[in-house]
């Protein structure tokens, strides 16, 4: 018997058995395969009428019906109207999907078929977290049907379209400070039910973040403030804390004779709570409504978006987005079955992590997939020839791996000298293994890059690997081909000796060694090899959840705004930065209407507002002064800048309120203000004032920090035993200002500098040499006590002059101190005090006794000292 005709007659069963306990399709299982067969249903109905009918035959009906299990309720035989996979005539099945508007072609991301998967329609999905991987899957069928490319991953194309409109202000946020007797009864459930797990000290168990059961009702508000994704008080049913309830976790009714009813006892008790809470909180009452704002949109509300250019993914045989979030599964979206899911191996948090904005993070995990699974690559990568392997990445590291045994960050292969590809680290380069006719069953000898050019960098980077009988191996990096070659090119060279036994891992070698540590924010691997033109539009194109949040102005360009649909719009491209940030770049000015003339449209100083206020630090297009005129307007819009910025995350993705606002848009305003100067997490907010004011100071960017570093301590971080510099500087380069601008600057930033400021400290005092040249003849080598001696010491005096001479009062080339900077009394307060002046001084917190008082510690106290001057606005202020 085979597979299909096994597959209907327990079907039979399972929907005679549904009849009987339930009612027909209300209990019908459906739940997501995730190892999907061939795409070929046994059929023996009427041939397809045309082309398209056998491409939707083909691509869609005969994949939906082999992998899930829509058509128990949506055949001809079941109760459901919509008979989109009539399993007796495809024909039929093809109009009833055509009339019925299920499918869009165009925009398959849009399709009714998703929204319904979305809602979770009839247990569509389940678990839950399998819901993204069925909605990647059809989306794929639906654009392979679109395509009908030989069932390969087609191209993606955007047709924009109105969000619903909001006001700005609609979004309650957390109070602090808090009223906790608003918080009690919400307070009282988590104490009761989690004290578990979630409080730091758990009487059982292992404390697990965050710690929203500690009896303190102060703590544990504290912690929801630190993860307010954990309740969601728009929306109470979408609190992290309801979901997974719903989901069966930790339900504290929970019994084994009606564990389905409990759950849901449990989380609505949770639901109530939450929304009792949430009606003691206010809606913001800062949204002022003098300025000139447009309409709010939340993450979600956005059109999930492909960056500045359409991916293209013609020949996808396999393809990893990391969507999920959640579990131990990494899903095949390519919709090319059957599907090659890996296994994430070891605990989250310790081996592995999901990271925000679509990734995962191995820290010394791996996932794999199951050798049978992996036959498809094998079979389609023989029979072309050639193929390719696509990957975003971030090192962790620039040391790991060797040349000749780098460190596995993609893998087909058994073991350490039997492979059949190898995508690799060697520190500063990436390494092509690669099994041929013309290579030994390790894949050697391998494509590497060369030393010099340093091409692997502790940075996001698109990484292509590409094999062809014409072209032999090549590397590309973001987009630019390596040079690096090796390869003989030979028309005779075959694939035929790979091995399809070989699974494929990601993060290791097959079975854990040469484990590579970093980010994987996309995998695509192709049955041909990629063109050039191929690899730099998906290096255009970006990596991770993007979305184009289109946000309304009309009413402030019209006396009689046009309906959404044809309203104009500022677009920002928006995704999840990481786990604390958004990214906004590139706002451009649109219409939906197709005759939309803009004339002369002034817009200036725009701002970004979130969840009913402006952020006090990321407004890097506040001082935005253009025009959209009809001679620079496009169809696709006129581009306002080019700029990009990142403001923190505070509700979740889920949860945060954005909206716009400006001091000029069209005929509104002016509406001029000034920005204050305040604490990056205060509520302060730009004010009503006669002139917009430019700062006319800046900060220095990223390669200037470290050059400026470089200079100021005579630490080079190229030499032999500085390797940590190096190594710290790549690693957080992205993290350090990228613009001048100083209403840019982040809190993240200033982390970033001192981690570099620390490693260039540590270089500076550990150098005999250059410490001596640095702080004259300062003792070292003895003790705390005897090196800095006591009170306000000649030793304190001598390490002060040496830090404020070479950081801070540093002349000019006509040898003049800048105006402004610290004077040596200020800084010698915040280093060394004296104590009545200063009792908090920096000196007197690192010589406690407990902490240590021998020459080590006294090196100890001389970095931190340095870091903390070195790593100040006298260095970063331009």
């Amino acid at each position: 018997m085979n597979f299909f005709s096994t597959k209907h007659i327990l079907r039979s069963f399972i929907v005679l058995a549904a009849i009987l306990l339930l009612s027909a399709c209300d209990a019908v299982p459906t739940t997501v395969n995730d190892i999907l067969p061939d795409n070929n249903a046994e059929y023996s109905g009427p041939n397809c009428d045309t082309d398209d009918t056998c491409d939707f035959q083909r691509e869609f009906w005969g994949p939906m019906i082999a992998n899930y299990s829509c058509e128990n309720c949506h055949d001809s035989s079941a109760p459901a109207s919509l008979q989109f996979l009539h399993e007796g005539d495809v024909n039929t099945a093809y109009n009833a999907t055509k009339k019925s508007g299920l499918v869009n072609l165009t925009s398959p991301e849009v399709s009714k078929i998703i929204v319904t998967v979305q809602t979770g329609h009839k247990g569509s999905c389940d678990p839950a977290s399998t819901c993204g991987a069925m909605e990647d899957n059809i989306i794929a069928f639906i654009k392979n049907w679109n395509n009908d490319d030989g069932g390969n991953g087609g191209g993606n194309t955007l047709v924009l379209e109105a969000p619903e409109q909001k006001d700005a202000g609609t979004s309650k946020t957390l109070p602090n400070p808090p009223d906790l007797n608003n918080f009690a009864s919400l307070h009282q459930l988590l104490k009761t039910y989690c004290v578990t797990c979630h409080v730091s000290s758990p009487p059982v168990s292992v404390p697990q973040s965050p710690y929203f059961a500690e009896n303190d009702a102060a703590d544990a508000y504290a912690a929801l403030l630190s993860n307010p994704q954990v309740i969601n008080l728009d929306n109470p049913a979408n609190s992290s804390l309801v979901r997974r309830l719903t989901e069966g976790h930790n339900c504290w009714d929970l019994s084994a004779a009606d564990e389905v009813t409990d759950k849901y006892t449990c989380a609505t008790e949770m639901r109530t709570a939450i929304e009792e809470f949430a009606g003691t909180i206010d809606l913001p009452s800062d949204v002022d409504t003098n300025w000139v704002i447009s309409k709010a949109l939340g993450l979600r509300d956005g059109l999930i978006a492909s960056g500045d250019a359409p991916r293209d993914e013609s020949g996808t045989i396999a393809l990893y987005q990391f969507r999920a979030g959640v579990g131990n599964v990494i899903s095949d979206t390519s919709g090319v079955t059957p599907a090659l899911n890996l296994s994430l191996e070891g605990d989250e948090g310790s081996d592995f992590k999901w990271v925000g904005g679509w990734g995962v993070e191995f820290l010394g995990g791996h996932a794999h997939a199951s050798p049978a699974d992996t036959q498809k690559l094998r079979n389609r990568i023989v029979a072309s020839g050639e193929y390719s392997i696509e990957a975003w990445v971030v090192p962790g590291n620039v040391s790991q791996g060797a040349a000749g045994n780098p460190a596995r960050i993609i893998s087909y292969s058994a073991s350490e000298d039997s492979r059949n590809v190898t995508l690799g680290q060697a520190e500063y380069r990436y390494e092509f293994m690669h099994r041929s006719s013309s290579t030994n069953a390790n894949g050697t000898p391998s494509l590497i890059t060369d030393a010099d050019a340093e091409d692997a960098q502790a940075v996001q980077q698109h990484v292509v690997v590409t094999y062809s009988r014409n072209n032999g191996r090549r590397i590309y990096v973001n987009g630019e081909y390596t040079g690096d070659s090796i390869d003989t090119t030979s028309l005779t060279d075959t694939l035929a000796d790979w091995d399809d036994s070989y699974p494929l891992v990601f993060g290791s070698e097959s079975g854990g060694s040469q484990a590579w540590q970093g980010k994987l924010r996309l995998v695509a691997i192709y049955d041909r090899a990629m063109s050039e033109t191929q690899i730099q539009q998906n290096f255009k194109a970006g990596v991770g959840e993007k979305f184009l949040l289109l946000f309304n102005v009309s009413e402030h360009l019209f006396t009689s705004p046009p309906p959404p649909d044809r309203g104009t719009y500022v677009i920002f491209t928006v995704s999840q930065y990481d786990d604390y940030s958004y990214l906004f770049y590139k706002p451009t000015l649109v219409s939906l209407d197709p005759g939309f003339q803009p004339g002369s449209i002034v817009v200036k100083n725009l701002r970004l507002g979130l969840n009913g206020r402006e952020p006090a630090v990321g407004q890097a297009f506040r001082n935005i002064d253009t025009t959209v005129t009809s001679n620079l307007y496009t169809n696709g819009g006129q581009v306002l800048s080019r700029l990009g910025t990142i403001i923190a995350l505070e509700k979740g993705p889920d949860a945060d309120e954005f909206f716009l606002t400006f001091e000029r848009l069209g005929n509104s305003g002016p509406d001029v203000r000034v920005d204050r100067v305040c604490d990056p997490i205060s509520d302060c907010m730009a004010s009503s004032g006669d002139s917009p004011q430019v700062s006319d100071i800046g900060l220095r960017t990223f390669d200037e920090i470290n050059a400026s570093m470089a200079v100021i301590t005579g630490v080079d971080m190229h030499a032999a035993g500085n390797e940590s510099v190096k190594d710290t500087y790549f690693t957080i380069r992205q993290q350090l200002p990228s613009q001048e601008d100083i209403g840019g600057f982040l809190s993240a930033h200033q982390m970033a500098i001192a981690q570099l400021a620390i490693q260039y400290c540590n270089g500076l005092v550990e150098n005999p040499s250059l410490r001596t040249t640095f702080y004259g003849n300062f003792d070292f080598n003895t003790g705390v006590a005897a090196a800095y001696g006591g009170d306000d010491s000649a030793q304190k005096q001598q390490m002060l002059d040496a830090l404020y001479n070479n950081m801070i009062a540093l002349p000019d080339a006509s040898d003049n101190i800048l105006s402004g900077v610290p004077a040596r009394a200020e800084l010698k307060a915040e280093l060394f005090g004296p104590a009545g002046t200063n009792p908090n001084n920096l000196f007197d917190r690192l010589a406690v006794p407990a902490n240590g008082t021998d020459a080590a510690r006294t090196r100890a106290i001389a970095k931190a000292l340095c870091t903390a001057t070195l790593g100040s606005a006298a260095m970063l202020i331009q």
